[in-house]
Formats: C-alpha cells, structure tokens, sequence
C-alpha cells in the first residue's frame, strides 16, 4: 500500500482525502472546520482523526494540498476596453483559481485607486492594449497604482511594448512581467499569466492565509482550490494518453458564498453560418458568481430570480420565504433540519444553478446580414453538452440531486440560451474533486480511474 493523503483547506471545511496509490483506490474522506483564525493545523489534525475512523492509522508517503481558506485568491484587474482585453484579464484570472472582485476599463481614476485600496486584493492584474497597440491606458494606471502604495503584487501582462516601462514606474513594489494576455486583436493567450498567478500564490498567499506551518508538512504542491478542481475537470473530460476521458462536460459547484461553474467544451456554433461575436471561449473555462451562494449570497438568488419563483419552487408563501431568507443569511451556519428548509434550500440551490449556468453560457442573438437574417453567437455553445458533474453540500446531502441540477439545462422560456438541451448528471458525494485534481499532478491514472468510480450517477433529465 502507498497512503497519499490530499487537503483541502477550505473557507468553512478542511477537506482530507486518503487515496492508495498502489491499488489505486480512494480508501476514505472526512471533513472539520477549518481554524483559520488560531492555527489550520488543528481543523487539519480533526479531519485526519475523523479519516482515520474509516481507515485506521495510515503512515501518509505524499500530501498536497490545495486552498480556499480565509476567501481564497481576491484579484482585481485593469484593462483597456471591457470587450477585449479587460475581459482577456478576466478569463485568466478566474482560469488560475482566482476570485475576480473588480474589473476596471480604460484609465483608473481617483475614485478607482481609492476602492481598490478599500479592497486590499491579494494581486492585481494590469493589462492593457495588443503588442505595439495602445500604450498610453497601461502606462497610466502603473503610475496611479505607483502613487497609491499598497502592498499587494501586481502582474503587468499588457503590451509588451510598455511592459518594462511600467515595471520600471512600480519600481519598489512587488511586479511580475508576463506576456501580453491578448498579444493580437481577438487572440488569448492567458496560460503564462495563469502560471505567475499560481507561482505567486505558493509564495506569497499561503503565509498571508496563515497556512505556512500546514505547508512545512506538504510533500509539494499547493495551490489555489479552484485550480485543483480545474485540473480535476480536465482530466475527467480528455482522460490520459492510456486513458480515454468521458467527454465534454460542465461542472457546478453551489456554495455558501458563490457558485462555480467549469465548462471543458469547445463551445463552437451548432451551425455554420452563426458568426461569433467578442474574443474566443476558452476551452476549458471557469465563472464566479459572486452574488450567488447559499448563505453569505442569499440575498442575490433571490433578487436574480425572484420571490415568486423561490416560492413556486419551494411551495413555500412569498412572506414566509422572505422571513427565511433574511434568517439564513444572518446565520450561515444554520442547515436545513426541517422540511420547510429542506424544500427552501432545494429552490435556492436550483435557482442559484439556473441563473449561474445561463451567466456561463453563450447565447445567440438574431442579426440582419447582406443575405438576410442570421445570428450570432456571444460565448458559448453548451448545448451537445450532456454530462454535468454537481458538487456542494446543497446538492449532495439531498434526496433531489438530479430535479435540483435539471435547472441547469436550457429553457423554453429563454430560447436563445446556449445551455444544455439534456444531460446526464455525475454526483460528488465524497467531496474528491479537488483533491483528485492535486492527485492529478503526480497521478493523472489513478485520478482519473477513482473519478470514473466514484462519481455518482444521478439519472438523465432534459
């Protein structure tokens, strides 16, 4: 037997996974609050003792880890204009694991410096104009940002042609220099930027999150949880070389503060002759929704979908939702131990996933062409889409997993979503997928088989 075990240092949880990797199997997992505010040693130590009661006393090879805790990465970023290159800051930010809390576009203003300040985000990307492009945006908010201190780093991945004179302005602070995220009009190239942003967040977030002492017993990596779960998708949907993968899908995860949702798809157009609109889709893509979450963001489920249709879901009257709703987001702790909160968290966690999947989503939109009427496609296509991998304790500690994830897929209501048309759906009961994800660095076989294993199938809807 070769015992790894794999953490996850959550906002709420710590997350502990025991996987074999000579048998290849997942041996057990376990959860305990996670004690951000004294030492996450001790929420660690409670989760490996609750593992050990399903696996006895295990002598670990390896551990990785990976984290959220304490909010995980808050980024802001800058750019030029907001359908280009201050949307290309976006994609890379949110693809290396970041939670995006403010995007600016064109040149940042005393009001802008005065917010991001209030914000104290863990980075700050600047970008900013295609190489040989604008200079002038870039070179302006350096120097804004210069003049306003602060201690946080600053990534410049803008025009290569203005990049080392804005180096050279934040000169005292700590800047990485990255190539251009949006090199040529229309064409992303994010991955380098992804790389600094993880390589920043080994170094400099897991002592500011108060987890260098849990890191000192980390066989190598960490980084943050979303990348894991990214990396985990990934895998799942392409497979290894020895391996085939189980195809395109989407992944939602409903939380108490945001709701995630990943897409590895291509997204192309179903028809030839739609033409698309804005930069390209990344193939493997991850969104935030940040005013969506089950507690913390209570309030904006409600205010994207409605009183009447939480309390048409939930069969519950309007007042008395609204009565709930104000309780559970001033006691995030409270979980629903009664079947009217049982029957309201099920509304919530469908609404959440309706209106964050339709945010994910591209959409079409008809247009009068030289040959007559098309359409045009923003974003993207997720309709051949038919697996969707669902994770969060809203969705796994319920009886109703698969008529909760059916509000993902697409609506006659809303003809010109890009959402899927039917799908099967593939449950985390054991919260493994971050954790296969850290597996999947040394062990992408091994990762790939428990995911296929542990999965839970959760019937067809459409």
């Amino acid at each position: 037997m070769k015992p790894i075990l794999l953490i996850d240092f959550g906002s709420t949880y710590t997350k502990v996974t025991a996987v074999d990797a000579d048998a290849g199997k997942l041996l057990g997992s376990a959860a305990s609050y996670t004690t951000v505010e004294t030492d996450v040693n001790e929420g660690l130590a409670n989760a490996v003792a609750l593992l050990e009661k399903q696996t006895g006393k295990l002598e670990y090879e390896e551990r990785y880890a990976c984290s959220s805790a304490a909010g995980g990465l808050r980024m802001i970023a800058s750019g030029l204009v907001p359908e280009l290159t201050a949307e290309a800051a976006k994609c890379a930010s949110l693809g290396a694991g970041a939670k995006v809390i403010k995007t600016y576009s064109f040149e940042l203003n005393e009001d802008d410096i005065e917010e991001i300040l209030a914000e104290k985000p863990d980075i700050f990307l600047l970008v900013g104009g295609t190489d040989g492009g604008n200079k002038a945006c870039i070179i302006n908010n350096a120097k804004a940002l210069a003049a306003a201190g602060g201690n946080f780093p600053i990534v410049i991945a803008g025009n290569r042609n203005a990049a080392r004179e804005c180096e050279r302005i934040l000169a005292g602070r700590q800047v990485y220099v990255c190539e251009n995220v949006m090199p040529k009009f229309g064409v992303l190239n994010i991955e380098p930027t992804q790389q600094c942003i993880r390589d920043i967040f080994l170094g400099r977030i897991v002592q500011a999150k108060g987890l260098t002492k849990a890191s000192e017993l980390i066989s190598g990596i960490m980084m943050p949880t979303p990348s894991a779960f990214l990396a985990a998708m990934k895998l799942l949907a392409d497979g290894t070389k020895t391996e085939s993968g189980i195809g395109e899908l989407i992944a939602v995860d409903v939380g108490g503060a945001t709701t995630d949702i990943y897409s590895i798809a291509s997204g192309m157009p179903e028809h030839p002759g739609t033409i698309l609109k804005g930069l390209p889709e990344p193939y493997v893509k991850r969104t935030v929704e940040g005013d969506i979450g089950m507690r913390y963001s209570i309030h904006g489920i409600v205010e994207a979908a409605g009183i009447d249709a939480i309390a048409l879901t939930s069969g519950i009257a309007p007042e008395r939702v609204n009565e709930l709703v104000d309780y559970l987001g001033s006691h995030t702790d409270t979980l629903p131990t009664t079947p009217e909160l049982e029957a309201l968290d099920a509304a919530l966690a469908s609404h959440a996933i309706h209106t964050a999947v339709t945010r994910h989503a591209g959409r079409l939109e008809e247009t009068y062409t030289m040959m007559g009427l098309a359409y045009a496609q923003t974003g993207k296509n997720l309709k051949g889409v038919n697996r969707i991998v669902v994770t969060g304790g809203s969705l796994i500690h319920t009886r109703n997993t698969g008529r909760i994830a059916s509000f993902a897929l697409y609506d006659q209501n809303d003809p010109m979503s890009l959402k899927p048309q039917k799908a099967e759906f593939l449950v985390d009961r054991k919260y493994i997928l971050a954790a296969m994800g850290l597996l999947s660095e040394h062990y992408p076989e091994i990762a790939l088989k428990i995911m296929k294993e542990e999965l839970e199938k959760d019937g067809t809807a459409e």
